[in-house]
Order: C-alpha cells, then sequence, then structure tokens
C-alpha cells in the first residue's frame, strides 16, 4: 500500500509553470544530459516543500539504449530527479550560493514505470534542515499514480 501524501497534488494546477528550466539553473549545477528536472510547478518554502517536473522524452539520452524497443527511465535517473528536485529547494532557501550534493537513499521503492512521453511529477518535502546535512522525503507521480518514493540525504557542498 502506498504511504500517506506528501502533498496533496489535487489542490495544485500541475500545469502551472512557476520556474522554467533557466530558474532551475539558478540553483542546481547540474547541465547537458544531467539536466533532469522540466520545471517547477510549486515552491512553498512555509511548508517546507516543493513540487517539480519531468517529461519524459523520446530523445532523452536514455531511451534508446535502457530497453531497446521498451524504453523504460531507470530507477538511478528518477533517484536524480528526486535528488535535483531536493537540491532547488535547498538553493532556494539557503541561497543560490549554496549546493545540495547527493549523499545517500534510504527506503526507495518504484511503484510503477516511467515512459516516453509520461510527465514525472516530483515531490519533495522537508525531514530536517541543517548548514551541513539535510534530509527530505520523496515521492513520484505519473497520470496520479505514486510511482517512486524514497528518501535524500543531502549534504551541503
Amino acid at each position: 500500500m502506498p504511504p500517506k501524501l506528501l502533498v496533496d497534488l489535487s489542490q495544485l494546477d500541475l500545469n502551472r509553470v512557476e520556474d522554467t528550466l533557466e530558474g532551475i539553473r539558478k540553483y542546481n549545477r547540474q547541465r547537458f544530459e544531467m539536466e533532469l528536472l522540466t520545471g517547477i510547478i510549486h515552491f512553498d518554502a512555509a511548508g517546507q516543500h516543493v513540487v517539480a517536473f519531468k517529461d519524459a522524452s523520446p530523445e532523452d539520452f536514455w531511451v534508446r539504449g535502457h530497453i531497446p524497443g521498451r524504453p523504460i527511465m531507470p530507477g538511478v535517473l528518477i533517484c536524480e530527479c528526486a535528488a535535483q528536485t531536493c537540491s532547488y529547494y535547498y538553493g532556494r532557501t539557503a541561497g543560490a550560493d549554496r549546493f545540495l550534493g547527493f549523499a545517500g537513499l534510504e527506503a526507495v521503492k518504484f511503484r510503477g514505470q516511467i515512459l516516453p512521453g509520461d510527465r514525472l511529477i516530483m515531490v519533495a518535502k522537508v525531514r530536517e534542515m541543517k548548514s551541513r546535512i539535510s534530509t527530505f522525503d520523496c515521492q513520484g507521480f505519473v497520470k496520479g499514480a505514486m510511482v517512486y518514493e524514497g528518501t535524500i540525504n543531502g549534504v551541503a557542498l
């Protein structure tokens, strides 16, 4: 059974783009193939959460080789989408000169597939944010169904 939702997505306009790739670049250092987020839907500093999205495209670098003829987004890239969502939240609250590096994963579960053409909605909610280490609970959704859950640990770099 899926866990309790971190954010009630039915209360958000999931087609609204609050921040584009250019805005994401202010807080996340990844570039080229490793820029996985497409946009930010909702940022809530008071509620300590952020909702981002990744539009999986037939042109994404992983499509050709990750199960030819039946491409499925690799789990490691789903985890990276979660980490980049957390990093965006961290940078936007701690300052653009700060960067949250990937320090670990806990309790990751994949509950569905992400295919080219899908929009992955990624939710990250702060569990704990300290000067050096931060922890976020994350969930990913495609067409309203939870496809990912896990905890991301980040370290300030």
